[in-house]
């Protein structure tokens, strides 16, 4: 088994991931992902492939927008959240909080009676 989450586990959150990410400061790509690379310890290592395309589908859906800004010496693409991403942060972590607490009781249900794994 590897370090990292499954894909079927990742697939559904990485909304949440990129928009909490945004919601204290703009940010361009490459630090979205070496931060939820970080906070992660590793676990999630956001590809560019699969990260541009999640920002192009948030800044469609009105959650996110972008401009470009080359006063670091570099052109880059910065992204921050709008008040439409706001909502959306605040309603996703909600519901994933309200996950997280559903399954943690499952698990208490169930782990006695589980072997230990060898």
């Amino acid at each position: 088994m590897s370090d990292g989450f499954q894909r079927d586990l990742l697939r559904g959150s990485l909304d949440l991931m990129v928009l909490s990410v945004l919601a204290d400061e703009p940010q361009y790509g490459y630090s979205i992902q070496k931060q939820i690379r970080d906070v992660s310890q590793g676990r999630v290592d956001l590809k560019a492939g699969t990260l541009y395309p999640l920002l192009h589908r948030l800044e469609a859906d009105k959650l996110i927008r972008s401009k470009w800004d080359d006063s670091t010496g570099r052109r880059r693409k910065w992204y921050e959240l709008t008040k439409a991403g706001q909502k959306r942060l605040h309603a996703q972590a909600q519901e994933w909080h309200s996950y997280v607490e559903c399954i943690g009781q499952l698990l208490t249900l169930v782990l006695p009676t589980l072997p230990k794994p060898a």
